[in-house]
């Protein structure tokens, strides 16, 4: 079960990309007084490539704590999504899934033989590294909550 508001957020490691770069990196090295780890399937989807339009239009990045995706892809393709999107945002390279297993949230692809990824979710961590809000999607599709993101982010 994916953590819930008031549990510690599961730690991992895992390259860590800015759009030129990527270097191993644990999710507390990450957080700069805590976080929004935003979890999505795959770079380059037209779906992904849309919400994290979203996410950069709303002022995401001008939170004072760092939004920070995480999906399976690997670095080179995430920094080529980063580039490509021009996002001011960094993103885990999940290749692995160790950070989706953390948080529970790996799940199988129906149609997509063998394909496994991180169910769409956001979760906003505090400076203490505890989960202060959580959304975890029922499909791939619909929207993230941006109001109750933003509104977590704000009692921060």
């Amino acid at each position: 079960m994916a953590p819930t508001t008031g549990d510690q957020a599961p730690e991992f490691e895992a390259l860590l990309c800015t759009g030129e770069t990527f270097r191993s990196t644990e999710l507390s090295a990450a957080l700069d007084g805590g976080g929004v780890l935003v979890f999505f399937g795959f770079a380059f989807s037209a779906i992904d490539e849309n919400w994290w339009k979203r996410y950069d239009r709303a002022d995401w990045d001008e939170f004072d704590v760092p939004v920070l995706g995480v999906s399976r892809d690997g670095p080179y393709a995430q920094n080529a999504f980063i580039r490509y999107l021009d996002s001011p945002f960094r993103m885990f390279s999940d290749t692995d899934g160790n950070a989706s297993e953390a948080f529970d949230l790996l799940t199988e692809r129906g149609g997509m033989a063998d394909t496994s990824t991180p169910m769409r979710s956001v979760f906003v961590i505090d400076d203490e590294g505890e989960i202060a809000y959580e959304w975890v999607g029922d499909d791939w599709i619909s929207p993230v909550p941006r109001e109750e993101v933003e509104a977590a982010v704000a009692e921060l």
